[in-house]
């Protein structure tokens, strides 16, 4: 935190005060991102640490039942999608056109991951454009109808829509709306009732007045629960949950949106907008980084970082430090000494009720002074693993010499019984 003193009296900090706003919002002020202008060399190049076509291939694409395609390399199908996608072979690019003129600001369900036995899969998009009249398109049924058929093991799909369904009912006014399952056959919708952006700035606003600058001990609990942050990360939570109940359990595939895509479901981040005071932007960032946190207390021995590195993630999610995540600090920092690999496989299913979640202190409170910061305990843990693995050498040395003697005593043995 930075605080400015001025020791003259009504001197005018109006020069400060548009200083700092020209720096922090530079897109509004014509001013080129620090991002862009930070010049440290680090011995990666962080713009190439992510690679679609590779990711794609890493997750066995393509193959009989999805292609890659580059219909939007220019970005002019749909400004907000990358330029690769993964989407179901028997669409054409035609077929794609046609889909995007249906959907919300032209996204269209493309491929996020796809399961590496049952080949079942989670699509992400935005909310067809069916409106008060119910308007149908062939094209987009069919797209859907696609998918489905590209997961051979189920005949049905399920449709997750992040809102509640009042609010899917409600933007049908608006041109938008929801899947009607008279008209996408083999498909179940199904509403996560994850409430809005505003919701949710709200929440958070009331979360950070209640962690800083005081605290009041005396009514933490009520002040807490009136901001409703846990309910939210419950709501975002138990979503995910069911998600993944049905492409692991029943090994169907899964088509998920809210209204454009972009505030439940994240898909813009906003660096560099210059509408600095948008109300559309929303902490569903922090709340993807705050889910997996939670699911870090109830499987310690499953992620290979700590929580430090979560941290670190949303510290520089402003800093313009870096142009990606990729940052020059010691791995070891971020490694946990608790990770075993067998959990490498395994599907993760959190308990998700209100007593098994609990505020992550440690980044929302970590600036009230009254909070005084103690020793992480994955570093305690390194060291008492390191203790042990000496020990384990140690008892592991006792046992060859054990042995070595054992062997060279058996001739003696031996020779005397005889």
């Amino acid at each position: 935190m930075i605080i400015f003193i001025y020791s003259q009296e009504n001197h005018s900090r109006r020069m400060v005060t548009e200083k700092l706003m020209q720096y922090a919002f530079p897109a509004s002020h014509k001013l080129p991102f620090f991002a862009f202008e930070y010049c440290e060399q680090y011995p990666e190049n962080g713009w190439s640490v992510y690679e679609p076509i590779a990711e794609l291939k890493r997750q066995g694409l393509p193959n009989e039942s999805w292609r890659i395609t580059r219909i939007n390399e220019q970005y002019e199908l749909c400004e907000t999608y990358p330029a690769v996608w993964a989407v179901p072979a028997a669409a054409n690019d035609n077929d794609l056109r046609n889909v995007a003129a249906f959907r919300s600001r032209g996204r269209i369900p493309v491929l996020s991951w796809i399961h590496p036995e049952s080949q079942a899969t989670i699509a992400r998009c935005a909310q067809p454009l069916v409106g008060v009249s119910g308007k149908r398109s062939r094209d987009d049924e069919a797209y859907i109808q696609h998918i489905m058929d590209a997961n051979a093991q189920s005949h049905k799909i399920f449709i997750m829509d992040a809102r509640p369904s009042v609010n899917a009912v409600a933007n049908k006014a608006k041109g938008g709306g929801y899947e009607s399952e008279d008209a996408y056959q083999n498909a179940e919708v199904q509403f996560l009732d994850i409430h809005n952006i505003h919701v949710m700035r709200e929440s958070l606003r009331k979360l950070q007045e209640v962690c800083y600058p005081h605290i009041d001990n005396a009514h933490w609990l009520s002040n807490l629960e009136a901001t409703h942050w846990l309910d939210h990360i419950r709501c975002v939570l138990s979503g995910a949950l069911r998600i993944a109940d049905k492409v692991e359990s029943h090994k169907t595939s899964v088509v998920v949106h809210c209204s454009d895509g972009w505030d439940r479901t994240a898909q813009r981040i906003g660096h560099g907008d210059d509408r600095h005071q948008d109300a559309d932007r929303s902490p569903v960032f922090l709340q993807f980084i705050d889910c997996i946190w939670q699911i870090m207390r109830q499987f310690p021995h499953a992620f290979q970082f700590t929580e430090d590195l979560l941290i670190t993630l949303l510290d520089h999610l402003y800093s313009c430090l870096f142009g990606t995540f990729l940052y020059n600090s010691n791995p070891s920092d971020f490694e946990n000494p608790l990770y075993n690999s067998a959990t490498r496989h395994h599907v993760l299913f959190p308990r998700t009720s209100m007593r098994h979640l609990c505020l992550w202190d440690k980044y929302y409170c970590r600036w009230n002074p009254s909070m005084r910061q103690q020793e992480p305990v994955h570093i305690r843990f390194k060291e008492l693993l390191h203790v042990k693995g000496q020990l384990e050498k140690r008892v592991e040395e006792l046992r060859k010499e054990l042995a070595a003697r054992q062997t060279h005593d058996s001739p003696r043995v031996a020779s005397a019984i005889v």
